[in-house]
């Protein structure tokens, strides 16, 4: 039951951020956003590891390093939708990616349930309706804007579940500082090759800086439903659901609105996902 507690915590976390990001990579490049953020979640979980006093735990936490290369990719690929579609629609073909560490329970010995198996169809026939924009005014109909980016990050996401999960059995705090200051290098790097524009306002650095602090925060939820030896398959499907938090902030203060439907679509693949979850 904590497990189940601590990875919806991580979704809503995941999800202010994501929806905070989103909106701030309109007006900035999602590097130059990840490029504050990230520090700042680096410091705050450097500081919580040093209060802990926790002792380092073993070589199982390594495995946080190329959850750090997933999580990054899909973040950026996360930005970059957001920032050129509609957040309605892209957030939940993110949320696909919850798949597959439900397929990689398949393969390590998990059996699904009926529930289970409708809510995988149910999931992926939502995505395809949700992904194709129809046609209007003579215009031919096709993949509607940032889904592509959104399917890129469908596929970090959900294959970052699986060795974070198995990171965060040994320390999930210190496995969650791996995967920071891993992140956090490759995104200095990247900026300092590609040199995107800073932001300076008070404003936007106070955002972004909650940003990394909402980021930081998932993980660290995250982290520890595993520790409390949560199913791969369940607790990264539950924590999964973080882009419910991301829509219903877009709809909220941005009143976005989408057609009937691709929002049966949305709907039908976020349904898709909780019936994984509690099969």
């Amino acid at each position: 039951m904590l497990a189940a507690v601590l990875a919806l915590a991580a979704s809503v976390s995941w999800g202010i951020g994501d929806f905070l990001g989103g909106l701030k990579s309109r007006t900035l490049a999602p590097l130059a956003v990840l490029a504050i953020a990230q520090p700042v979640g680096l410091v705050a979980i450097t500081l919580i590891v040093a209060v802990s006093g926790e002792p380092w735990p073993g070589g199982a936490v390594w495995l946080a390093a190329p959850a750090a290369f997933l999580g990054t990719v899909g973040i950026l690929a996360f930005y970059r939708g957001m920032a050129a579609g509609t957040i309605s629609l892209v957030a939940p073909i993110a949320a696909t990616g919850a798949l597959i560490p439900v397929a990689f329970g398949l393969a390590t010995g998990e059996r699904p349930s009926a529930l289970q198996l409708a809510g995988i169809a149910l999931a992926v026939g939502g995505a395809v309706v949700t992904s194709y924009e129809p046609g209007s005014g003579g215009r031919r109909g096709g993949l509607a804007a940032g889904i592509a980016w959104a399917l890129v990050a469908a596929v970090a996401f959900g294959s970052f579940f699986i060795p974070m999960h198995e990171a965060s059995e040994e320390g999930f705090l210190w496995a969650v500082l791996v995967f920071r200051v891993c992140s956090t290098s490759m995104v200095l790097l990247a900026a300092i090759a590609v040199r995107p524009r800073l932001p300076r306002a008070r404003r936007d650095l106070a955002t972004i800086a909650v940003i990394g602090l909402a980021d930081t925060g998932g993980n660290v939820f995250f982290a520890a439903a595993a520790a409390e030896q949560g199913l791969v398959s369940v607790v990264a499907v539950l924590a999964s659901l973080y882009p419910v938090v991301t829509v219903v902030l877009a709809r909220t203060y941005l009143r976005e609105r989408v057609g009937r439907v691709q929002e049966g679509g949305a709907v039908a693949t976020l349904a898709g996902v909780v019936l994984v979850s509690a099969g």
